[in-house]
């Protein structure tokens, strides 16, 4: 046996294996997913009228305003982490991810309950008393957090909760919001796995083209 052949053949062999897996293979996957499925391939981004990109339809976003439709609660804020606006301390614990909040941890309950204290700092405006402010009856979804909250998705039941709200708000009637809402309810997955879900920023978008 010839130990430089058997080192040639070595070396000769690794190089076609990176070739293939490390070169051929990812640039065929990258040309594939471009093709064949672009739009996911690209972080499924949405756009508005004008051509915008307002967000993902992967990620959810935070919308206040009694014009739109509510998310649910994320334990990031949707945020990117930027070091100048990281008041939920994401950069420390990651950007995605639930809480880990125990149904009795202190910190759960104000959030959903609120909490009173006399320097305005400190007082916490709970989501609980805010959705019945508003007139709208709480779900779960409303009041929790995803696993990876980052959930663009609410059910049915709490989009339909939020339509007397929105509807007032626009002007329209009650029905042509939940038309929009049964248009952007995606059904589930090969029609058994998970669960009907309303995409909160398509919803919203759709709004945005009622007249």
């Amino acid at each position: 046996m010839n130990p430089a052949r058997e080192i040639g053949k070595a070396i000769r062999a690794t190089l076609v294996l990176w070739l293939l897996v490390a070169v051929i293979y990812p640039f065929a996957m990258l040309a594939i997913s471009q093709v064949a499925f672009s739009a996911p391939a690209n972080g499924s981004l949405l756009k508005n009228a004008q051509g915008q990109i307002v967000g993902s339809a992967l990620i959810g976003q935070t919308f206040t305003s009694d014009r739109y439709f509510n998310s649910r609660p994320s334990s990031t804020s949707y945020s990117t982490a930027d070091p100048k606006k990281d008041t939920a301390g994401i950069l420390k614990t990651g950007v995605s991810g639930a809480s880990n909040l125990a149904p009795s941890n202190p910190a759960l309950l104000d959030r959903i309950n609120g909490k009173t204290d006399p320097d305005p700092k400190k007082a916490i405006a709970g989501d609980l008393p805010r959705l019945r402010q508003a007139g709208i009856k709480p779900t779960a979804d409303l009041l929790y957090t995803s696993g990876s909250s980052l959930d663009p998705h609410i059910t049915p039941e709490a989009a339909t909760a939020q339509v007397q709200r929105v509807a007032s708000a626009r002007k329209v009637t009650t029905d042509r919001v939940q038309i929009l809402i049964v248009q952007n309810t995606d059904s589930r997955f090969l029609g058994i796995f998970g669960e009907p879900g309303v995409n909160v920023l398509k919803l919203n978008l759709a709004l945005d083209t009622l007249r």
